[in-house]
């Protein structure tokens, strides 16, 4: 009996792509985990002025379940990819769902009153959500030439 399966090799982006990724989703982690353990005290650390800081604490508890599914989902789909664990594929959805929701709510539902300082951040959540776009796709691609499995 002959073994008919192929294996693939791992491209050596996939090493880059996801170590680059678990540290970017890493500090994602770190910031969520500090504002929602240490709240003010870290957003003071973090330069907020206190009508942002107001904003975070009045932020709709619903709003959560977006935050947690986007960090949490892109620190698992990062580990799931340099695992090669095809589930990477549907865990960077949810976490690019999470993304798109928290970008619509901080963009056009309830933006955050951001001090002139702080201005470059209004584009931030737009570039968190490209990236989340760029895993979904780069997990697509490796799952389709076989890499995930």
């Amino acid at each position: 009996m002959t073994d008919t399966t192929m294996t693939v090799r791992t491209p050596w982006h996939l090493w880059v792509v996801g170590i680059i990724s678990l540290l970017w989703n890493g500090f994602g982690a770190f910031d969520f985990i500090n504002t929602t353990t240490r709240g003010e005290a870290y957003m003071r650390e973090m330069k907020f002025d206190q009508a942002m800081i107001d904003y975070f604490i009045a932020m709709p508890n619903w709003m959560y379940v977006p935050w947690i599914l986007g960090v949490w989902g892109a620190v698992l789909g990062s580990i799931l990819l340099l695992l090669r664990n095809k589930l990477a594929l549907p865990v960077f959805a949810l976490s690019l769902l999470g993304a798109v929701v928290s970008l619509i709510y901080g963009q056009f539902i309830n933006p955050p009153p951001l001090a002139p300082e702080m201005a470059a951040m209004k584009w931030m959540p737009y570039v968190i959500t490209a990236i989340a776009v760029f895993l979904l796709w780069y997990a697509w691609s490796m799952r389709k030439k076989g890499v995930l499995r």
